[in-house]
């Protein structure tokens, strides 16, 4: 058996969703403006998400990609539907790690402060954060360069950075929005990678925005393609993937991978026309 042969993953159902904290989605419609203004930039949208998932939300420009993380993180209101993550409505710094297409690091801090500042947030004691710091830098590979300023770092560690940071919460949710995208094509590669192992080893729930079939495909252990505005589910599919114990190279080039890949490629250019 190839080491790139499919292997199940289950979907989500309703008694994981409850017993483990996963996401929960009801009749979801979000809308902008008022009036003859208004423009629905999403739903009706129905989605479960079980804890552990690697979700990835795929879609054209403007499908609610961003809007749907945006509601899930709690910097949107909910105002038609339902949406719980965990058993609770989604609030802004509760319950989420969330990583920015830019790193939007404090550049008055150094590396190691800016994640201990999300330490302290996430109320860790002072005489631990240190610790913890050094075992987050590590997760993502940046070992020994808490004491190095914001700017003596390329803009991918800066991500790394800001996936460290996001990981300091005592979170089961992270959430990323196209972190990746103004990356040149060798760091988003060695980035995927490193999510990758970094999810694997963590065990939370991730929900990924992305425009590439290949990214989602790499990276996911489910993919849901968008419609264009207003934003709905065009396809829900399982990864039959192996997440672990497989060399990343050796995943991208199987042909299993590239039969995905084009189905969700072929999903996304339906759903966008």
């Amino acid at each position: 058996m190839s080491s790139v042969e499919a292997t199940t993953t289950p979907a989500a159902d309703s008694a994981t969703v409850e017993q483990t904290g996963g996401i929960r989605i009801r009749n979801l419609t979000h809308r902008y403006g008022r009036g003859p203004g208004t423009v629905t930039a999403l739903g009706p949208i129905d989605l479960e998400v079980a804890a552990g998932e690697f979700l990835m939300l795929v879609g054209a420009s403007g499908c609610g990609k961003s809007t749907l993380l945006r509601i899930l993180a709690g910097f949107e209101p909910v105002r038609d539907g339902q949406v719980e993550v965990g058993r609770a409505a989604p609030v802004p710094g509760v319950g989420s790690g969330v990583v920015f297409q830019q790193p939007r690091l404090f550049p008055w801090q150094t590396v190691g402060g800016n994640v201990e500042l999300a330490l302290k947030y996430a109320g860790v004691p002072r005489e631990l954060r240190a610790a913890r710091r050094d075992e987050l830098l590590a997760r993502v590979e940046l070992d020994d360069t808490a004491a190095r300023r914001v700017w003596e770092i390329s803009g991918g560690q800066q991500q790394r950075v800001a996936i460290a940071r996001a990981l300091a919460a005592n979170t089961s949710l992270l959430l990323l929005d196209e972190p990746f995208a103004a990356l040149d094509a060798l760091t988003r590669d060695r980035l995927q990678d490193d999510l990758r192992r970094v999810s694997a080893e963590s065990g939370r729930t991730n929900v990924f925005v992305t425009h590439s079939a290949d990214e989602a495909v790499f990276l996911g252990s489910r993919i849901v393609v968008l419609t264009r505005r207003p934003g709905r589910i065009a396809l829900d599919l399982t990864v039959d993937l192996p997440r672990s114990g497989v060399d990343p190279d050796e995943l991208r080039a199987s042909a299993r991978f590239a039969q995905l890949r084009r189905e969700v490629a072929s999903a996304v250019k339906a759903a966008a026309a």
